[in-house]
Formats: structure tokens, C-alpha cells, sequence
């Protein structure tokens, strides 16, 4: 279901992203009840994926990982605020304050990735929740998919 559908009262429940969510809260529309990160534990909703080719150039891939790294430290370090501001170009018709509260609720309950490693054991909670939702036909293999080179290095 679309926000805007159970906006205007279609259906009793939807799964929203923020800061959607948080905005229906305020303007009274429905309530939080549930998050996929406090319910799923630690997924890796976010990828970045390369041709085989890429890795190749080295430099590229390590100084990338690097930055992601960083970026991924610095959400954890700095104050809600400060990411708030970072990231409000991305939702500018979103009051301040509303982007705020998100990142700590995401940081609070360990939404946003520590590191840019992923395990098997968060690989194979996507697989879970795919497979659930019937999206997958067969569950490829870990070692098939993911290539931590780069990323292992980096946090060492």
C-alpha cells in the first residue's frame, strides 16, 4: 500500500520509510508500532555492488571503501543534529527536527551499519525475509555474492 493511500484511510496498517513514518506520526495520521531494524536485527539493506572488473582497480575500491567507512563512523560520533543537517539536503520538504529524531531512533537501535562488512549471518537474514516474502526462487550462497576483501581491510 501506497503512504498516500492509507493517508486517506485505506487499510488499517503500512510499512513506511522515514522520515514518512515519523511525519504521519506527528500529523496524527498513524502510529509507529513497529520497526523493521529494531525486528530484524542486522540486515544489509544497502549495497554497493561492482563488476567483477572493478575490483581490479585497486585504489578505487579501497579508497571508496575507506570513505564509506569513515562515513559510517562519523554517524555514530556525531551528534544527531549534525548528521541531521548532513543529510537534510536529501529531505528537504522535512522539518529539522523530524530528520533529527530518525537518526536517533535509527542510531538507538542500530539501523545505520557500524562498518562496511557483511556477514553471513546478516546475509542470511535478508535471504530470511526475501524467502518469507516470496521474492526469492532459491537462496544463492554467501561466498557467491560477497566479496569482504576490501572491507576487512579497511577496519583492520
Amino acid at each position: 500500500m501506497y503512504p498516500l493511500a492509507f493517508a486517506s484511510g485505506t487499510g488499517d496498517y503500512v510499512q513506511l520509510f522515514e522520515p514518512t513514518a515519523s511525519i504521519f506520526e506527528q500529523q496524527g495520521i498513524g502510529k509507529i508500532v513497529a520497526s523493521f531494524g529494531e525486528e530484524l536485527g542486522a540486515i544489509p539493506y544497502t549495497v554497493f555492488m561492482a563488476k567483477e572488473s572493478t575490483f581490479s582497480e585497486k585504489e578505487m575500491m579501497d579508497s571508496f571503501t575507506k570513505a564509506l567507512y569513515k562515513a559510517q563512523k562519523w554517524v555514530y560520533e556525531a551528534s544527531s543534529a549534525d548528521v541531521a543537517k548532513a543529510i537534510a539536503p536529501y529531505f528537504e520538504d522535512t522539518d529539522q527536527k523530524i530528520i533529527e529524531q530518525v537518526v536517533t531512533r535509527y542510531r538507538d537501535q542500530d539501523s545505520f551499519a557500524k562498518d562496511p562488512i557483511i556477514d553471513e549471518e546478516e546475509f542470511q537474514n535478508l535471504l530470511d525475509v526475501m524467502t518469507e516474502a516470496g521474492v526469492l526462487e532459491f537462496e544463492p550462497a554467501y561466498k557467491d555474492l560477497v566479496n569482504r576483501s576490501f572491507a576487512d581491510a579497511v577496519v583492520k
